[in-house]
């Protein structure tokens, strides 16, 4: 028997708000090292769909997490199998593989670490706890590898 899809936190109108101008920033190259616009064609209205993210650099890879589950921008770039990250006039198109939960703890426990300021409030351990205590929720936390 399958489970269903793990749930995901919708933003409050306070963060709707912060995020279209953070999205904005980001879109005219503002915004740190990890700051993105990305950028994903809807899956079924065919519209491109623009957020800010955090990439997560380890071990010589690149990494999505959506620290709010599983949201309409992932559910759109696994059906478009591919996504935009903009800052400024570049924009790199890379492809996304899905993460297993078997392979999540390391990379779950290196973004709450690097991005606890902006993304803790979204887990219910703290930044700093071990991959072992993140294997017990990966599954509520999609992830994906980016290839160029």
């Amino acid at each position: 028997m399958s489970q269903p899809p793990p749930a995901f936190e919708a933003p409050t109108a306070a963060e709707r708000i912060f995020n279209r101008a953070f999205g904005l920033l980001v879109g005219l190259g503002l915004g740190l090292r990890h700051n993105y616009l990305l950028q994903v064609r809807g899956r079924t209205t065919g519209r491109i769909f623009s957020m800010p993210v955090n990439v997560l650099e380890l071990n010589g890879k690149r990494w999505l997490v959506a620290g709010r589950g599983r949201t309409q921008w992932v559910r759109n770039a696994e059906v478009a199998g591919e996504v935009i990250l903009r800052k400024g006039w570049r924009r790199q198109r890379v492809r996304i593989r899905p993460v297993p939960d078997s392979e999540k703890p390391e990379i779950l426990s290196a973004y709450l670490d690097r991005f606890k300021l902006t993304v803790q409030r979204y887990f219910p351990l703290r930044a700093g706890s071990p991959p072992a205590e993140c294997a017990q929720i990966a599954g509520r936390y999609p992830v994906c590898e980016l290839h160029p």
